[in-house]
């Protein structure tokens, strides 16, 4: 199995960029990952919808040939970290190729990409920046994976 996570723009946040960084090469003891950047192709005074759907078409571009689609979204459901652990396991068990984790924008995913996903998950009612999920996601996954190998750093 393999996850793969398609970022719209660079992390402008060079601590966040490092932390993306140090928590890939951390998940990748467990799992291949794969980072893609995705170069936005909006302009600044375009309108809100036409950005939105922009970035759902360049999400869903890269998402096709996923097996299973994860759209990060507030309105999605809340898991504890033994939660996602138990999702991974499942996923491995049932042979799933790869898992794409689709985080929109600064204005959030699109209906498209809610619609198209298989499943979504909320990493908190608290409100982060789409930068900041980038980073709590791949400390999340790397968390559920220590767990599901049995391993100290949940604890």
């Amino acid at each position: 199995m393999k996850f793969f996570v398609p970022f719209l723009g660079k992390t402008r946040e060079r601590y966040l960029d490092q932390a993306i960084v140090d928590y890939t090469k951390r998940l990748q003891r467990y799992v291949p990952v794969e980072i893609k950047v995705i170069k936005e192709r909006h302009a600044r005074n375009d309108a809100e919808s036409v950005i939105m759907a922009r970035e759902a078409e360049q999400l869903l571009n890269f998402a096709e040939k996923s097996s299973i689609i994860v759209a990060l979204d507030p309105g999605g459901t809340m898991h504890d970290s033994p939660g996602i652990a138990s999702i991974i396991a499942s996923w491995e068990n049932r042979g799933i190729q790869t898992v794409t984790f689709l985080i929109g924008g600064y204005l959030g995913l699109n209906n498209t990409v809610l619609q198209r996903a298989d499943l979504k998950w909320s990493l908190s009612a608290l409100t982060f920046t789409h930068e900041m999920t980038r980073f709590i996601l791949l400390e999340q996954l790397y968390r559920a994976c220590s767990i599901k190998c049995g391993h100290n750093y949940h604890k």
